[in-house]
């Protein structure tokens, strides 16, 4: 599903991958995360190293205790438990006095409204409220490295520029970094230093936010535009690119 991978994140880095459904975005973050065992799959090839150490093939809560945590694509919470016991989830038995209360300080400083909610039942909140609580119940883990899987999915445009905005104060209160999955091009290179595009399961493109924003292939197929007009990309998706974007 993936091949011809690769990419880097530094310190306080947010760096995105853009790509449409099916490119192989979800499979490169479940691979890090090690989640892709879930799925039978291994990494089969190549490596992944995380601060001078691999962790390929490594079992999902080892990578989360070297402080990589993801936020999935779906199933984001528990749906039957509460905010607050949502967030008390990811945190350790011996954690729980003090060390709880300065995280749940943590994710209610990022979300406010959270802080509001933390007796209703995630299954009641909206998908907005949900990805709060999912992004919060990660930084309970203290991520040193933050794999956040479609942002943006199914939100609206008011509702995930807030939250990239809190995504960005996060890495900067917080010093973290950021790895973006997104379909959305538009939302994500708001926030990103540097982004990577993925087509097939390889990276095809990459650059910092201004090259990207600026490149005519991604203006045209990510970003709606061309010729200075927005269009659709149902509008566009059958059309041939007269060249490659390797190089």
């Amino acid at each position: 599903a993936v091949q011809g991978v690769t990419l880097s994140v530094g310190e306080r880095q947010i760096v995105a991958i853009l790509g449409t459904n099916g490119a192989g975005k979800s499979t490169t973050l479940r691979a890090i995360s090690g989640f892709l065992g879930i799925d039978d799959a291994r990494i089969s090839e190549g490596s992944i190293t995380f601060k001078g150490t691999r962790i390929d093939n490594e079992l999902p809560h080892k990578i989360t205790g070297r402080g990589i945590v993801l936020v999935p694509e779906r199933e984001k919470v528990f749906p039957n438990l509460t905010v607050a016991e949502n967030l008390a989830a990811p945190v350790s038995r011996a954690n729980r006095s003090g060390e709880r209360r300065r995280l749940d300080e943590r994710a209610y400083h990022f979300f406010p409204r959270l802080a509001e909610l933390r007796s209703r039942t995630a299954g009641l909140l909206s998908g907005g409220e949900r990805q709060m609580l999912a992004i919060g119940a990660a930084l309970m883990c203290g991520p040193q490295l933050l794999l956040v899987d479609e942002l943006s999915l199914g939100l609206a445009p008011v509702v995930v520029q807030d939250l990239t905005r809190r995504l960005n104060s996060t890495r900067g209160e917080l010093g973290i970094a950021i790895l973006l999955v997104e379909q959305s091009a538009a939302a994500a290179l708001e926030i990103a230093d540097y982004a990577y595009v993925m087509e097939n399961g390889r990276i095809v493109l990459d650059g910092d936010r201004e090259r990207l924003k600026s490149h005519q292939d991604v203006q045209e197929f990510y970003l709606g535009q061309a010729a200075g007009e927005r269009r659709s990309y149902r509008d566009i998706k059958q059309y041939r690119r007269s060249r490659r974007w390797y190089g």
